[in-house]
């Protein structure tokens, strides 16, 4: 029988003593004598690498491979040094003497130029005094490849060590290297200087008319991303008069737009909107907006992706130049096959380009758009149309007889929709569009998003006096009051009291329920408050109320879906980047805070993820420990008392050593727990506070919540307070939440003292007990539960007296009695559960002694007065 042999792969696995294991296969074959035989080995070592294995301990035997000629295994090895080169510093430093000597290489510029890069690929702060003197002898390199490959090593060793960059004179060298006979010389010395500009937080390009001029010939000569570079330092230069802009747009700039590749087009577009503000003649700006024109429209035939990347810029163009492409409606005509976000941006773009010119051709498209399958595409295209009628007056009554066509169609999602835009034209248009107000009542009952109803509220409160039966509208909201969204339920509250300072006869009942619901009933304080603030000035003056509450409100602005002016010039200076793709400025979602040589601090703050298990860290490590007050030392000793009792005797007095009222705090029964998280949102949507807390007592039978906060929003949080819903035991905050501000990413703990008896709901107790918070910050409002132990709200009362506790016990129906059963992790004696109980004001009335157990009965009393 044949005697089946061992996998290879499984051999290597499980090698013993007596067969070579896989990496001594490799230092065999690493030191052979063919060529051949070691770049394949080497390509097996960087397959093991790049795969996640370790082979670090190859570094001697990879390193003398450095000794040959052979310009591909030198490749190979560059590769595994940069791997390894900061696990094993002192053997990456003696591969030093190799390097320098394939940099001073007199026939290969290739070896030269990737002697070089390695350098300066190896981060390690020893080796960069031994690539000075290459990196110098390489910037004035006879091969502009050698050249090139040297500009960008700068960049890197000014990342590693800036002072000594600047010291060096490589920043001048940079410099002088702008006017380089090859264009792709001068790129990277473009690029290099841009970078390390931006790490320093300082110019260190310096572009004026003589650099410039040296710029716009290697423009056109050098490679398209070469030409993306110059052109994005192009964007950073100030022309000094409209001489200037214009023979930089015309001798180098213009060109490029009509590269092949979209980058390029949309740099150079950059450079262009930058220099227009410089342009003194309107026909010359002109000119030039026609000239960007085709290259616009032939990019929105690329593949989706970039008809997004393009229309999200192209929106921003015709918001600074509103005359460009208003006569190219058609070629953002939504197409059957265009993905949805392209779809939806193509409906935005529409938007900016509507005219009085072409405004019926783009009514037609969004009416067939609102006839879509998909829902998202329908809701846009109707509140496309709203924002058309916002934006052009002549155009409105067109827009809004669009509007009720669609409404008619009774379809929900449409209604609604067009619901929410009409109130907008309202605003835009007080007093003379509402006689399609009836048609929008007809519509009420179909009503189930918080936008829509809360949109339809405010037409009603606006317009009570013109309406027969708002009350009779407004009041159908009311039965699911409670379940509606704040949004909605602040729109019922306003609306009412606008249709009683307007029609008082009528609803004065109507706002008496509605106040009721809102102060009385409602869990949300900033409703609370608002139905408070109502009330008191109904009844103190209805003249200030009618003042306050319907004061003429400014009209919407011509373009308010536009962007602010000042927001808009910093997107335009940042066309062809990220920004331009959000709509945001780059500080809104990125980090500049690189490290450089002028930066006054570094930033240290440990990302989301390590500050997250951090702060959890320290919650749970705050949870583990018991509660001490500031002011005093813990004292929760299991130790009996002195104290003894008669078999029948009653426990009328306190065991010495246990004071209740007026000794130390008592150990916490409840631990600090999360009660929010920082994914939940607050009442406008905003996320990133996360709260521990926990109800104590402290010494003196002092109530409190300890508190603590993690922010991981993107801003600080500062403008802290704190409110609570009415409950049984009346609990509310003695004073102001005192919380500094928690920076992002930092904690913050405080101690808030609670008082009993204040805002009481009359309501029975719940089980389990929780007390309903709102936290306000700068940021939001949100909304928590903090869950608590009885033991929060018994007061020092003493025992009862043994005769009025057995009266009471008797009389007592049996639904009303508990009877519950523990086990005690060790061995206890009555005294030590009496002392205990005591330090939770838990009194001893009574105590039995039956064949193998004690009987003891205890008394105690809630704050409210409940025994």
């Amino acid at each position: 029988m044949k005697k089946l042999g061992t996998p290879k792969a499984v051999r290597n696995f499980f090698d013993g003593g007596n067969r070579r294991g896989e990496i001594g296969e490799f230092k065999e074959e690493l030191k052979h004598n063919s060529k051949d035989r070691k770049k394949e080995a080497l390509k097996k070592v960087i397959q093991a690498m790049t795969v996640g294995s370790d082979v670090s301990s190859l570094f001697p035997d990879v390193v003398n491979c450095m000794q040959t000629n052979s310009l591909d295994l030198k490749k190979l090895v560059y590769l595994y040094v940069i791997n390894y080169a900061k696990a094993q510093p002192d053997l990456a430093i003696l591969a030093i003497h190799s390097f320098r000597k394939d940099a001073n290489d007199p026939n290969n510029p290739l070896l030269r130029a990737l002697a070089v890069r390695t350098m300066g690929c190896i981060r390690l702060e020893q080796m960069t005094e031994y690539l000075l003197e290459p990196l110098r002898r390489s910037c004035s390199d006879t091969d502009p490849y050698v050249r090139k490959t040297a500009t960008m090593c700068v960049a890197k060793l000014y990342d590693i060590n800036p002072e000594l960059v600047e010291d060096q004179g490589f920043l001048e060298i940079l410099r002088d290297m702008l006017g380089d006979a090859n264009p792709m010389v001068v790129a990277n010395a473009v690029a290099s200087l841009c970078e390390i500009s931006t790490s320093a937080r300082q110019n260190f390009l310096k572009l004026d008319e003589d650099v410039i001029s040296r710029l716009l010939p290697a423009l056109n000569q050098c490679s398209e991303w070469g030409q993306v570079f110059i052109l994005d330092a192009l964007a950073l230069y100030d022309p000094p008069n409209s001489k200037v802009a214009e023979a930089i747009l015309e001798k180098g700039v213009v060109a490029t737009l009509h590269h092949h590749n979209s980058a390029v087009v949309l740099s150079a577009i950059k450079v262009i909107m930058k220099f227009m503000d410089r342009l003194s003649s309107q026909e010359l700006v002109r000119s030039v907006c026609r000239k960007m024109t085709p290259p616009l429209l032939t990019m929105l035939s690329a593949e989706p992706e970039i008809q997004y990347v393009v229309m999200r810029n192209i929106n921003l163009i015709v918001q600074k130049q509103p005359n460009m492409l208003q006569t190219d409606v058609r070629y953002f005509v939504c197409k059957y096959n265009d993905p949805l976000y392209v779809k939806l941006e193509k409906i935005a773009v529409m938007v900016q380009l509507a005219s009085e010119r072409n405004i019926d051709q783009v009514l037609s498209e969004f009416r067939e758009y609102a006839s879509e399958v998909d829902i998202t595409v329908v809701r846009h295209s109707v509140r496309a149309i709203g924002q058309a009628a916002i934006k052009i007056d002549r155009a409105a009554e067109r827009c809004v007889d669009c509007l009720l066509e669609l409404i008619k169609t009774k379809v929900n999602y449409v209604v609604q929709e067009a619901i929410v835009v009409i109130r907008d034209i309202f605003r835009k248009y007080p007093g003379k569009y509402e006689i399609i107000i009836s048609d929008l009542c007809e519509n009420l009952d179909s009503l189930d998003e918080p936008d829509a109803k809360a949109a339809m509220i405010w037409i009603v409160g606006e317009y009570a006096e013109r309406i027969d039966n708002s009350g009779e509208l407004l009041e159908s909201f009311l039965e699911s009051f409670h379940e509606e969204p704040a949004s909605v339920q602040h729109q019922i509250l306003t609306a009412t009291v606008k249709m009683f300072l307007k029609v008082p006869q009528s609803s004065k009942q109507l706002v008496g329920r509605v106040l009721k619901l809102c102060t009385d009933e409602s869990t949300n304080p900033d409703l609370r408050d608002r139905g408070y603030m109502y009330w008191r000035m109904l009844s103190k003056s209805p003249e200030v109320a009618k003042q306050v509450v319907l004061s003429e409100r400014p009209t919407i602005s011509e373009n308010p879906f536009a962007l602010q002016p000042r927001v808009l010039d910093r997107l335009v200076a940042n066309i062809s980047t990220l920004a331009s793709v959000y709509h945001q400025v780059p500080e809104a979602f990125c980090d500049n805070n690189r490290r450089g040589g002028t930066m006054e601090q570094e930033d240290d703050m440990e990302d989301y993820a390590e500050t997250l298990a951090q702060v959890q860290e320290e919650i749970q490590q705050t949870a583990g420990k018991k509660y001490e007050e500031e002011s005093g030392d813990e004292e929760s000793e299991d130790t009996a008392s002195s104290s003894a009792s008669e078999n029948d005797g009653a426990g009328g007095g306190r065991p010495s050593g246990a004071a209740a009222g007026g000794g130390a705090a008592p150990p916490p029964l409840r631990p600090l727990a999360q009660v929010l998280s920082e994914q939940t949102r607050g009442q406008q949507g905003q996320t990133g506070l996360r709260v521990a807390a926990a109800v104590v007592r402290g010494n003196g039978g002092a109530v409190g919540m300890q508190l603590m906060v993690g922010n991981f929003s993107q801003q600080p949080m500062s403008g802290w307070a704190v409110q609570m819903n009415k409950n049984p035991f009346g609990l509310a905050p003695s004073g102001p939440l005192q919380l500094n501000v928690v920076p992002p990413n930092g904690t913050g703990k405080v101690l808030l003292p609670l008082t009993p008896n204040q805002l009481s709901s009359g309501s029975a107790p719940s089980n389990p007990l929780y007390l309903e918070v709102a936290i306000k910050t700068n940021v939001d409002v949100f909304y928590l539960n903090v869950g608590y132990d009885l033991s929060a709200v018994l007061v020092d009362d003493g025992p009862m007296p043994k005769d009025a506790f057995q009266r009471l016990w008797q009389s007592a129906p049996a639904d009303k009695k508990a009877v519950c059963q523990g086990a005690f992790s060790q061995k206890v004696t009555a005294d030590m559960v009496s002392t205990r109980m005591q330090q939770y004001y838990c009194f001893l009335v009574a105590r039995t002694q039956a064949q193998d157990m004690d009987q003891l009965y205890f008394s105690c009393a809630t704050s409210n007065k409940l025994n």
